[in-house]
C-alpha cells in the first residue's frame, strides 16, 4: 500500500526537531523508519509531517559516564551491538541489539527509535527495563530523566510527549558478580519475538540472590516478572521461581501463538535465562 500524503522536514539539530514538532499536532519523528514507515503504508499511522532526525550525528554515540554508559538515541543497532564499551561493561545490551531484526534493520534502525516506538514485542525495551535504565527526554523546556519503569505507558505509547524526543539512554555498568541473559523465541530469525526474557542477576558464592527479569510480548508493555523476582530474593530455586514468571501478565493471542502458549513459553525461557545468567 501507499501511505497518505505528508510534508517532510530535515532537522538540523535536536532543538530544531522539537521546534518543528511543536508547530504541528500531527508531526512524527523519523529516524531509521523501520517501525513508522510500514505503519504509514498500512494507513495505521497518518502523520501530516515527518521530521527527519536521522542525520543528527551528535546523538549517535556510546560513552562511559562514571558507573553508567550513555547511548545516544540515534545510535544504530549495529553500532550498539559492536560497541567495545558495552560488550565489556553491559553485554546484555550489545548482544540483544545484535538480535534485532536482520542486518538491514540493524544498519538503519536506532535504539531510540525502538524504545520510543513502544512496541511490546521489541527486544530492547525488556532489557532496558530489567537493567533499571534511565532515559533522557528533551523538550522545549530542556531535558528530563525518566526511569525505565515509568517510560512505557501502553501499546505504542511511552512517556515521550508529542513535542518531545528521546535523546539518550543510560544503562549501568555491570559488576563482576552480575550475570545476564536474553532468551528469545521467534518463528523466523528476523521476526518479532513471540516471547523473550531478559534476566540480570546478582550472585553470592555462586548462587543467585537477586534477579531482575524483563518480559517481551507478554502484555501491553514490556513487563517485569515481579513474582519470580520476589521468589529469588526469598531464596527460591530457579525452577520454583521460573514457574512464576508469567504470573500477573496478560499475553496476547495472535497468529504467532495463543495467550496460553506464550505464558508457558515465558516460564520455559525464564528458567533458561536464569540458568544462563547464573552461569555467566
Amino acid at each position: 500500500m501507499i501511505s497518505a500524503s505528508f510534508d517532510y522536514e530535515v532537522a538540523e539539530s535536536a532543538e530544531h526537531a522539537i521546534a518543528l514538532l511543536g508547530e504541528r499536532e500531527d508531526a512524527k519523528l523519523l529516524a531509521g523508519g523501520h517501525s513508522l514507515l510500514p505503519a504509514m503504508k498500512l494507513r495505521l499511522a497518518r502523520p501530516a509531517l515527518l521530521v527527519d532526525v536521522g542525520r543528527l550525528a551528535d546523538l549517535a554515540y556510546v560513552r562511559g559516564e562514571g558507573e553508567r554508559i550513555a547511548i545516544g538515541a540515534l545510535t544504530r543497532h549495529k553500532d550498539v551491538a559492536g560497541s567495545p564499551l558495552l560488550q565489556e561493561h553491559c553485554p546484555i545490551v550489545s548482544e540483544t541489539a545484535g538480535q534485532v531484526g536482520d542486518p538491514q534493520v540493524r544498519h538503519r534502525g536506532t535504539i531510540g527509535g525502538s524504545l520510543a516506538h513502544g512496541d511490546p514485542a521489541s527486544d530492547l525495551p525488556a532489557v532496558i527495563l530489567a537493567l533499571d535504565a534511565d532515559l533522557v527526554v528533551r523538550g522545549s523546556k530542556g531535558d528530563r530523566t525518566v526511569a525505565a519503569s515509568e517510560f512505557f505507558a501502553g501499546v505504542f505509547s511511552t512517556a515521550v510527549a508529542p513535542n518531545e524526543m528521546l535523546v539518550e539512554v543510560r544503562v549501568p555498568k555491570l559488576g563482576a558478580s552480575t550475570g545476564w541473559s536474553y532468551m528469545k523465541m521467534s518463528r523466523r530469525a528476523q521476526d518479532w519475538a513471540t516471547v523473550a526474557v531478559a534476566a540480570v542477576v546478582e550472585r553470592t558464592n555462586g548462587s543467585i540472590t537477586k534477579a531482575s527479569i524483563g518480559l517481551t510480548n507478554m502484555g501491553a508493555t514490556p513487563l517485569r516478572a515481579v513474582a519470580a523476582e520476589a521468589a529469588i530474593a526469598g531464596g527460591a530455586s530457579i525452577e520454583d521461581a521460573s514457574a512464576l514468571v508469567s504470573e500477573g501478565t496478560e499475553p496476547p493471542s495472535d497468529h504467532s501463538a495463543s495467550s496460553e502458549f506464550r505464558a508457558h513459553l515465558a516460564r520455559v525461557l525464564g528458567r533458561r535465562a536464569l540458568e544462563q545468567a547464573g552461569a555467566r
